[in-house]
């Protein structure tokens, strides 16, 4: 038992971000926002973090920040484009951005993977469980051909944003945070 918590006395990093996540999933589920007070300050950290490990490891503390820093980018360029065309909040993009600020691209690319995965089985059965089929068979359609015909994120997000009233949402916190946890129990990151 005791090699148990040693291991993620070891792996302390994952269970934050993993924590992260389910915190942030928790309060998107809850409010359909992922809040600013939740994700910059954990930015944040993890470009200190990363900063701090790489340079007691004796790789110069600039490399870590670097690596940070791309994680933070990747992880903010996975769900950027749905949040130009209005198809998301900004705080699910920062909430990504988060995870790659202390995990780094790998792994927060494969979170997005999962979780984008485990998203459209979510929606799926959102629809599936509303009766409603047909009506989201055709709205998915028509959501394409508007994205195709249209081409301007920004007329794209006005758009959504007239529409969104009418629509069923999935706060994508939710299926973000259990990709991320899927990955990081999949790769023995949190034992």
């Amino acid at each position: 038992m005791s090699e148990i918590f040693a291991t993620m006395a070891d792996n302390w990093v994952y269970w934050v971000v993993a924590i992260f996540a389910v915190v942030a999933a928790y309060i998107d589920g809850k409010e359909l926002r992922v809040p600013n007070k939740l994700t910059f300050p954990m930015i944040f950290a993890g470009w200190i973090y990363s900063s701090i490990a790489y340079g007691m490891a004796g790789e110069g503390w600039y490399y870590g920040l670097m690596w940070s820093l791309i994680g933070t980018i990747v992880g903010g360029l996975t769900l950027l484009p749905f949040y130009s065309i209005g198809g998301m909040g900004a705080g699910d993009v920062k909430m990504m951005a988060a995870i790659g600020a202390w995990v780094h691209v790998t792994i927060v690319f494969m979170s997005f993977c999962i979780g984008a995965a485990v998203g459209g089985v979510i929606a799926v059965i959102m629809i599936l469980m509303s009766g409603e089929a047909k009506k989201h068979y055709d709205q998915f359609w028509y959501l394409i051909n508007e994205i195709t015909t249209v081409q301007d994120p920004e007329k794209l997000s006005e758009i959504a944003a007239e529409r969104k009233s009418t629509m069923r949402l999935l706060p994508y916190g939710i299926p973000m945070a259990i990709g991320t946890v899927i990955y990081l129990a999949w790769e023995r990151m949190l034992v």
